[in-house]
Parts: structure tokens; sequence; C-alpha cells
């Protein structure tokens, strides 16, 4: 691996387009508007004069967001800080590049420009013989590419659980707004027992020692609060007048300038304090935790056009806005019809959730090792991905493997009978796991198991074995290594150490617990 400056790698183009302004931007048309926001596509033109045609494949960068996208087909440029990078082909691969870019941390500068802090970082380049090695390149771009595609996919399912959600709501209780069910209504200042929270003295290092939830709005961006970001110690409760909030009250934020954008509500499920622009509401009887948070978020519409401003330009949504919010108030046994279900599509999304941080960790090593030159890419048919390239089958998964080394020494899984076939049912892939699985401890020798570097080998092999179909590891594989590593312990094949530390020149154990194999007599 040899590291390049920035600009022998990467020339900025962005004069050879002709920027379009967003007032100009179409909702349909011919060719792709790119911009520096978030979203991929920012709008559509038929102006073939803002297009450049020859510079494809480029980087588009947001010199005032940091976002990066890649492009391989023509484009229109968006104005106002956006920048189209074009790569040295005789360097390197465009689309490897953009994946390392996005693997550097650049400094935040708020709204400033960003691109002088780009222009100071330098890209590895792989190498063979003193030369830039391209095939190397392309490798790893398409194994990234698929477990990123992964990662979209994972994050897809999550969304369609959550319209699933709502569609089973809707049609369980209707549209709150309208009420066409014609359910009784209630202000929601009268939903149940509201409760104010507050705020520590900041010079009181003891209120802030503990390890005590304390919940602010930075915390509510998920439905269900199991932590918080600070902590509070058990002696505020005994001096202060701050309460404490048991388990299944639903939060609300009140007063902020996130209410000018947005109405945080989630559910505490364990024991918590909140901050002075919060409250807690302990519903009254007929009245389901799970109903009331889905309820609100289907009126968070009407909720907005009713929060104040309040001094200073602060937003509130205070007692008089809650008794002009109505909601509908179902049998509550129908609540419960809800729970029941709204329970077990939590329950699929949780291993859903999980399925994507795996995967997330798995991209995330892989990106790390890549970029050291770290990963044996010996096993990868590199006219596989041409071909699909040449053909532009970008819809296609590519035969692209790595073998994630561990401790500078390949994990190799080896071939069995049958493998094809062992991949299309559940029993065949726990086969094949377990035969793996075996061969990952033999080749350890005592040094150390991880379970991250195994699944992540385990997966890119898969994607090598049968690309079209994209098989995966789930929750039962999951499941199955987890069983396997405590039989393992048992058997006295993997022993549970931990890492030794240097104290005052003294070798003594610390406090990260490492799962070995034991080496063979």
């Amino acid at each position: 691996m040899k590291w390049y400056p920035f600009k022998e790698v990467v020339s900025d183009v962005t004069s050879r387009f002709n920027k379009i302004k967003a007032s100009d931007y179409k909702t349909e048309g011919q060719f792709k508007i790119i911009d520096q926001g978030k979203d991929a596509i920012a709008g559509y033109t038929d102006d073939k004069s803002l297009v450049n045609a020859e510079l494809p494949p480029i980087i588009v960068f947001g010199d005032h967001t940091r976002v990066i996208k890649y492009e391989d087909t023509p484009i229109a440029l968006g104005a106002d800080g956006t920048k189209a990078l074009k790569v040295n082909s005789r360097l390197a691969n465009t689309l490897y590049v953009y994946y390392f870019l996005r693997s550097v941390k650049l400094k935040e500068a708020g709204y400033s420009r960003h691109f002088k802090f780009l222009k100071e970082i330098q890209i590895p380049i792989p190498q063979r013989n003193d030369e830039p090695n391209l095939n190397d390149q392309i490798r790893i771009a398409h194994l990234l590419s698929k477990v990123e595609g992964l990662i979209a996919q994972r994050k897809q399912h999550l969304q369609q659980l959550d319209d699933l959600l709502k569609s089973v709501f809707l049609e369980m209780f209707g549209d709150p707004v309208r009420n066409e069910k014609g359910w009784s209504t209630r202000p929601f200042s009268q939903a149940g027992k509201f409760t104010s929270g507050g705020t520590p003295s900041k010079s009181r290092d003891d209120f802030w020692s503990g390890d005590y939830p304390w919940v602010s709005p930075k915390d509510m961006k998920v439905a269900k609060i199991l932590d918080s970001e600070d902590h509070i110690s058990e002696k505020v409760f005994d001096e202060t007048s701050l309460k404490r909030i048991a388990p299944g009250h639903l939060l609300i934020v009140v007063r902020g300038m996130i209410l000018a954008h947005s109405f945080p509500i989630a559910i505490n499920m364990v024991d918590v304090a909140i901050n002075q622009d919060m409250k807690a509401i302990e519903l009254k009887e007929d009245l389901r935790v799970i109903y009331v948070l889905h309820c609100l978020n289907s009126l968070k519409r009407q909720i907005l056009k009713l929060i104040t401003t309040a001094g200073h330009g602060t937003k509130k949504f205070d007692s008089d806005a809650m008794e002009k919010l109505f909601i509908p108030v179902p049998p509550p046994e129908l609540q419960d019809n809800f729970l029941v279900i709204a329970d077990k599509i939590e329950g699929t999304k949780s291993r859903y959730q999980q399925s994507l941080t795996d995967v997330e960790n798995l991209y995330g090593a892989l990106s790390q090792k890549a970029f050291k030159g770290e990963l044996d890419l010996s096993r990868v048919p590199l006219k596989t991905i041409t071909a699909n390239l040449d053909a532009q089958q970008e819809d296609q998964t590519v035969t692209a493997t790595a073998t994630v080394r561990n401790q500078q020494q390949a994990i190799d899984l080896p071939d069995v009978e049958n493998m094809l076939e062992a991949l299309a049912t559940i029993e065949g892939r726990q086969r094949l796991v377990q035969h793996w699985l075996e061969a990952y401890v033999a080749q350890l020798k005592g040094s150390a198991f991880s379970v991250n570097d195994f699944l992540g080998a385990a997966q890119v092999r898969m994607a090598e074995l049968h690309p079209e179909n994209g098989f995966e590891l789930g929750i039962s594989e999951y499941e199955q290594l987890k069983n396997w590593v405590f039989n393992q312990i048992e058997k006295g094949k993997l022993k549970l150490t931990r890492n030794i530390v240097v104290v005052n020149e003294k070798r003594q154990f610390g406090n990260q617990v490492i799962l070995r194999a034991r080496k063979s007599r």
C-alpha cells in the first residue's frame, strides 16, 4: 500500500459544469441533478447544456455538508457548494476512491467550506510490483459495495415494518385527525398525570457522579428509552424536587427549538429522571401507552400547528395547546389487541436492527482493513466483476469476497461437499457454519477467537459461493454460534481470559475479556 497526496489522485473539475440553481430544479426530466444535499437526487432537468457527458464516473462532494456521492452517468450539478471530482484513472479506480473518502472523518466546520480539509488528506493505493494495482482496487470497491447493499436492504426492511405498524394502526382505529370511526375524544391535557422535570445544579459534582439515567431532548431520537447520554446520582432525589419516573410513562418534549420542526415522543423502559424541557405522563386506565404513542405520531402535523413561540424565540407546547389537541379514546380491549400486534412487529424489528448493526460493524471492519492493505483478495474473481461492469448490471451482486485477516493471518474457510445445496436451507447453512467454526479454531493455535472476524469471513465466503442469491447469516446462525461457543468452553477447547496491561511497570490483568483457543498438545 502506498499513500498518495490527494491532488495527485483527484482533480477538481467543477468548472467544467454549468451549475443549476435550486429554483430551476424540476420534479422530472431527462437528466438527474446532483447537489450537496443528503438526497441521492436533488431534481431533474432537460437542459443538455448543463450536462457534461465526458466526465463520468465522478465523485460529488458537498463543500458545506461533507456529503459524498458517486455518479457514473451524465448529470447536472447543483449550485452552491457542490464540487465535482475526477479521479486519475492511471492511479486509482473512482469507486475505490469514493469508498475511501467516505471512511475519512473530516473536521467539522459548520456551514463553512470543507474542501480545504479534504485536499490535505492522503489516499492509500494498493501496489503490485511498485505500480498501482487497479484490479485490487476494483475488488475492494465491489466488496464494500455488496456489504453496503446489505445495509440498505436491512434499513428498507425496518422501514417496511414501520409502515406495516402504521397501516395496522389506521385500520384498527382510523385517522385520529378525522376520527371517522366516531370514538369518544379527550383533550390531551386530560390524558393522565403530568410530571415535570428539572436540571440538578451543575455546580454540584456529586449530583453528576452517578449512573441514574437523566433524559433530555437529545435522547429522544428513539421510541423506547433504555438509557441516556447524561446520568445523575441517587443523591439528587433526596436533596431536590426532581422526581423518579417509573417505566411505562409517555415522555414528550414541551419546550425548545426542536419543536420548530419535530415533536419527539418516547416510552421509558427503565427508571429515569427528565430535564425541565420535558414532561412524563402516567396515562389514565383507559389509555394504553403504545396506542397513545402512535396516536400522537399520527397527529404530529396538527401538534406542530399548536406549538407557540415564547421569549427569545423558544418554541413551547404548553397547557393551552394540550387543551386544543383532542385524542380519540377507543375501547381498551381494542388498544390491547393493537399492543399484541405491535409487540410482535417490534420483536421482528429488534432482530432486523441487530442484523443491521452486525452488517454495519462488518462494513466498518472490512473498510478499515481494506485501506490498510489487510484483506486477502486472492480468491476474488476479477473477470466476473469486470463482466458485470461491462454489462452495466448494477442490480446484481458481484462475485467478490475477501477473507478478513486475524492478527495478519487469513481465516481460511474450506470447501465441503455440496456447498451450494447446503446454502439453500437453514439446516444446511448451520452445518456449513459448524464446519467453518471448527476449521477456524484449528487455525488459531492459541490466538484470540474473534466472533466479528469469523462472521465477516463467513458472510463474504457465502457471497463468493452464490452471489446471485445474496445468502446472509441470520438469527438462527447467530444463536448457533453463541451455543457453539459455550459448548466449546465447557469442553475446554476455548477459554476465557483477560487482557494484560502494564501498571507501574508491572503486568496485571485488565478489564477486557478475551476468548482464546487452547493450544493443542
